[in-house]
């Protein structure tokens, strides 16, 4: 099976998993990415009919354009009941990497504030260890260069991303051979460099579910 079809298998199932539990004041939370894409396509297919959808950026935004489907803020909503989103990286504990498609900041702001996340990929994401896939950070212009020598203190190479601005105005960094043995702590010590934003380590918040597709099957790990 290739991969398109394999991440296809995940989004289908993931709205197999959900589609009982919506109802008409439901609230879904949409990541970004291009497995991601292919949930809204099968979601949209569905025609299942909920309040609506908060999206972590302007690219998924646009995808619910012309369907029935309003496209909420996240500041019109008490919350979010389910989050569907892929991820770049994920570990047996279901921490994660995101923000290859430099959304990282608003996906983690909407898992946050998800009743329930699952996270839908295919097998070439699963590692033993967090880390082989750069770290985003998005981070304010002004401090670019030292939140990068903060990352060389850590024993990392940061890389700044050209040509790309997030959907909130920022820059992204992307930091290679960063040792992540405990995600958790150093998700936390990222952030607490001036200037960062977020940065892709999804271990505060990690996956309640990941839906895993294979050449062989789909499996949900949780």
């Amino acid at each position: 099976m290739n991969q398109n079809k394999k991440k296809e298998s995940a989004a289908k199932k993931a709205l197999e998993l959900i589609k009982t539990y919506l109802h008409k004041e439901s609230v879904l939370g949409i990541g970004t990415g291009s497995t991601t894409n292919l949930f809204i396509k099968s979601f949209l297919e569905a025609e299942i009919e909920i309040k609506g959808v908060v999206c972590s950026s302007l690219a998924s935004e646009n995808l619910f354009k012309g369907s029935s489907h309003h496209v909420l803020s996240l500041n019109d909503v008490y919350g979010i009941d389910f989050y569907i989103d892929g991820a770049d990286e994920f570990n047996e504990r279901l921490e994660l990497i995101k923000g290859g498609g430099a959304a990282l900041t608003r996906e983690k702001i909407l898992a946050h504030s998800s009743n329930k996340f699952f996270c839908i990929v295919d097998d070439s994401k699963k590692v033993d260890k967090l880390g082989k896939f750069p770290l985003p950070i998005e981070v304010i212009e002004i401090a670019r260069s030292a939140i990068s020598r903060e990352v060389l203190k850590m024993g990392a190479k940061p890389v700044f991303r050209q040509s790309i601005t997030t959907d909130n105005g920022n820059q992204i960094i992307d930091v290679h051979n960063l040792n992540l043995d405990v995600p958790y702590d150093i998700e936390e010590k990222i952030n607490n460099i001036p200037g960062v934003v977020e940065n892709g380590i999804f271990a505060k918040r990690k996956a309640d579910k990941i839906i895993l597709s294979t050449d062989k099957d789909v499996q949900i790990i949780e």
